[in-house]
């Protein structure tokens, strides 16, 4: 609707501009899309989905995966330098299928650090000491340091929400049924979040993946 409906960006649409387009979807629906926007208007679209989070955004450090033809991205590229580091990953589409990879490593990590929280906690250490005992080894990360804390002291106030989450699950796990490649673990992960909104917690943040853990009949 927003792209085709009324006031929608199709009717600024024209030749000589090129829609960039930064959120998260399927590959498929964007070159769907794509090739409907350009033959109504010849309009191009560069798909450059991100991932950092509003931290990144605000310091121009977002990580960008761009898809498109290459003259289209040359000339968005001083956009995208603005925004962060961005690498041009090939043909229009490409760009949401980096991000999907994205979502597996960071998704995954969500349940991966709920899980890590809950065993020091049942097996009698402080799990706030433990961002510092693993600072700089293989198990660190920005994201570790960020969310395993939040996750001790329970903030599930939303940086981004469950259900986006589950959204995006969802769409791995598409994309893997599509290209048969095994996704175990993201499966799992979408099985948990899934039952994490049948109990009501869709607008709880990502962290909150921690709720299903108290479980103890997992």
């Amino acid at each position: 609707e927003a792209m085709f409906g009324p006031n929608g960006i199709v009717e600024g649409g024209g030749a000589d501009k090129i829609f960039l387009d930064h959120s998260t979807t399927i590959a498929d629906k964007t070159r769907e899309l794509a090739a409907r926007l350009r033959g109504e208007t010849g309009m191009r679209w560069v798909d450059a989905p991100v991932s950092g989070g509003p931290p990144a955004a605000g310091t121009g450090e977002l990580a960008i995966m761009v898809g498109g033809n290459d003259d289209d991205v040359i000339r968005v590229q001083p956009v995208l330098d603005t925004l962060g580091h961005n690498t041009h990953m090939g043909p229009l589409g490409t760009g949401q299928v980096t991000k999907m990879v994205n979502q597996v490593l960071v998704l995954n990590n969500f349940t991966l650090l709920a899980e890590a929280v809950t065993l020091a906690k049942n097996a009698g250490i402080d799990p706030s000491k433990v961002p510092e005992a693993l600072k700089g080894g293989y198990a660190d990360s920005p994201m570790f340091q960020r969310f395993f804390p939040r996750m001790i002291e329970r903030d599930f106030n939303p940086a981004g929400y469950a259900r986006q989450v589950l959204k995006d699950l969802d769409m791995v796990v598409d994309l893997a049924q599509q290209t048969n490649s095994p996704v175990p673990m993201s499966s799992q992960s979408t099985a948990l979040y899934r039952v994490l909104i049948a109990k009501g917690h869709s607008e709880l943040d990502a962290t909150a993946i921690l709720k299903i853990y108290d479980d103890q009949t997992l």
